[in-house]
């Protein structure tokens, strides 16, 4: 049996690794660019990563090996989701073309818009986005909707 640290590892490489076109993604008129979108917040027990993608993937990973695969089923995690990757089109200029996708280290939030061009990204502190004095502050808390949605989804 694999390791559960292991497949968490696999699956947040695979999100930053599969492209647009391996899931026939194309601009739309609302979302010209961002066809994913990735939050990942830096705790104490690990990093929580939040993904959504256009197709209509929405996963929760933790670090520690646990999550929740999937959640993009549930119609309100879907509705919060495409929240998410709008917030992170009209966020755009605030993230910059990245190589690479560090995790945050505690206290801080990475923000990943993955687009039709390249990945871009953003880190801030979570109590700078949570008190509102961030520019990536709306993508923060729509992000935090998905979440929400997803908890209410699964029973958690």
């Amino acid at each position: 049996m694999d390791d559960p640290v292991d497949v968490i590892r696999r699956l947040r490489a695979q999100a930053f690794a599969i492209g647009a076109a391996d899931l026939e993604l194309a601009p739309t008129p609302s979302r010209p660019r961002v066809w994913g979108a990735i939050m990942e917040l830096g705790y104490p027990t690990g990093i929580a990563t939040l993904l959504s993608l256009a197709e209509g993937t929405t996963s929760l990973y933790f670090s520690n090996g646990g999550g929740i695969v999937g959640a993009g089923e549930h119609a309100n995690v879907r509705d919060a989701a495409e929240v998410f990757l709008d917030v992170m089109e009209a966020h755009l200029a605030e993230l910059t073309a990245v190589e690479e996708t560090p995790t945050p280290r505690i206290g801080r939030v990475r923000f990943y818009a993955r687009t039709f061009e390249w990945t871009l990204g953003a880190e801030a502190t979570e109590d700078q986005l949570g008190e509102r004095l961030h520019p990536l502050s709306p993508v923060f808390f729509a992000g935090h909707s998905v979440i929400a949605a997803i908890r209410e989804s699964s029973g958690s």
